[in-house]
């Protein structure tokens, strides 16, 4: 008769690749390979397993949905504020008598340049608008930019 408490032989043939999947899991975990194969069987015959499962993909899904959504916000945002700069520049601009069209058409390359060039820096190292902005907000919604204030 089989003692109830005592733990039973089992074996099994695993594929090579599965074998070395299982080993390499077992010596990162520390843990024994018997002990890593006993707890993927009994996760695998869980009930709720799939429940578990479903539970982590679903948190997973939630988490990225609101990623997706404050882009959206964000990118909306950017396209209005585009906009509104556009249209106050060319409402704030006179356009420009014909000989200097000429100079600003010559001079619109390398100043693209220098643009796309600076764009590219700040990018790289500088401090996001958003950051600029939340450190230009107090934490009680007052606002704490000073216009004779130095950066």
């Amino acid at each position: 008769m089989v003692n109830p408490s005592k733990k039973q032989r089992l074996s099994v043939y695993l594929e090579p690749e599965v074998m070395k999947a299982l080993a390499a899991y077992a010596a990162r975990r520390d843990q024994s390979r018997s002990l890593i194969a006993e707890a993927a069987i009994a996760s695998f015959l869980s009930p709720d397993a799939a429940e578990r499962q479903e539970a982590a993909t679903t948190k997973r899904l939630d988490q990225l949905d609101r990623r997706m959504t404050r882009m959206e916000r964000d990118v909306g945002i950017s396209i209005e504020m585009l906009a509104v700069f556009v249209r106050f520049w060319l409402t704030t601009n006179p356009p420009l008598p014909e000989p200097a069209q000429a100079a600003a058409r010559a001079q619109a390359g390398e100043r693209y340049d220098a643009f796309v060039a600076a764009l590219g820096r700040r990018l790289a190292k500088g401090p996001k608008l958003r950051q600029e902005i939340s450190d230009d907000i107090n934490s009680d919604g007052s606002p704490g930019y000073q216009p004779n204030r130095q950066r």
